[in-house]
């Protein structure tokens, strides 16, 4: 509109340019007021993380290390961080449609060119927002962290880092893999609160199991009571009993409850203490006869 006197500046300026004004106030405002509450609901959800309370199993866990409620910490942090990055485009994309609105702008064209930019980039990365949506729904959902020993199908190996579009880990050969978040399929998590390793010990087919039985117990039993392996252990390995006999091997398996990452590791010690106290009290082990097959020293002719 024309001006020409101060009282009609006066009334422009109180017209759009202090609406454009209180527009953007209002949404500065806005902006803090969310971000504020994200933080609130972050920092809540981390002290909640950090309180929880567990099952005994869980408990002996996170007594041994604090990996768990750490990653807890970081997904709070994470889900925080997303929604103030959408809070604040969601927010500066309604003032500036606004402000050009007041300011006489069309947002007709605007409007439509967006809507066929937002279809053509809807259809050429699709793989894009595929893989993001899936990572944002792994971090909801604290299906893995870093440090997790997880099986993607693609590859098996333990998680470096974590973003919304790919996941990377390095398996036991040391190849890192770049795994993209909409690929996976399936997560089989290893780490996941508790393992269980399993022992098989081979002995003569002729062994009677009422004697062997009973030195496995006692190695189990030993195995739980030394404090440096029972910082690894959930509860006592328990002894299963005879799980097969063939071909003149009679093979008796123990079983051992273990922190996620020890069930490699226990079934070596296990076995070492077995075979000392196998040999000690005069328990043979399957003969191996020049053909290949396995039989007890009783029955070989």
């Amino acid at each position: 509109m024309p001006i020409d006197s101060w009282e009609d500046f006066g009334g422009w300026l109180l017209g759009p340019p202090l609406r454009v004004v209180l527009i953007i106030v209002a949404a500065v405002v806005l902006g803090w007021l969310v971000r504020r509450s994200i933080k609130g609901v972050e920092d809540a959800a981390a002290a909640r993380a950090e309180n929880k309370q567990r099952d005994n199993t869980d408990k002996v866990v996170d007594a041994a290390t604090a990996a768990d409620i750490e990653r807890r910490h970081q997904r709070a942090l994470t889900l925080g961080s997303l929604l103030r990055s959408i809070a604040t485009f969601t927010i500066a994309t309604v003032a500036i449609l606004t402000v050009m609105a007041e300011i006489g702008l069309p947002l007709g064209p605007v409007l439509a060119s967006a809507g066929v930019g937002g279809v053509a980039l809807g259809f050429g990365a699709q793989s894009l927002v595929k893989d993001f949506l899936a990572g944002v729904f792994m971090i909801i959902e604290d299906q893995y962290g870093v440090g997790d020993l997880i099986d993607t199908g693609e590859a098996v190996g333990t998680v470096e880092e974590v973003t919304l579009r790919i996941t990377r880990l390095r398996d036991a050969s040391g190849v890192v893999w770049f795994v993209r978040n909409g690929e996976i399929i399936r997560i089989g998590n290893k780490s996941e609160g508790w393992a269980v390793a399993t022992i098989d010990i081979p002995v003569a087919y002729d062994e009677e199991p009422s004697r062997v039985l009973p030195l496995l117990h006692q190695v189990a039993e030993e195995v739980w009571a030394d404090p440096e392996q029972h910082a690894r252990l959930i509860e006592e390995p328990s002894v299963a009993g005879v799980e097969s006999v063939s071909g003149g091997v009679m093979t008796l398996r123990i079983f051992a409850k273990c922190r996620p990452g020890e069930q490699w590791a226990m079934p070596r010690v296990i076995r070492q203490r077995v075979k000392a106290v196998l040999d000690a009290e005069g328990i043979r082990g399957p003969q191996i006869n020049p053909y290949g097959s396995s039989t007890g020293s009783s029955t070989q002719a």
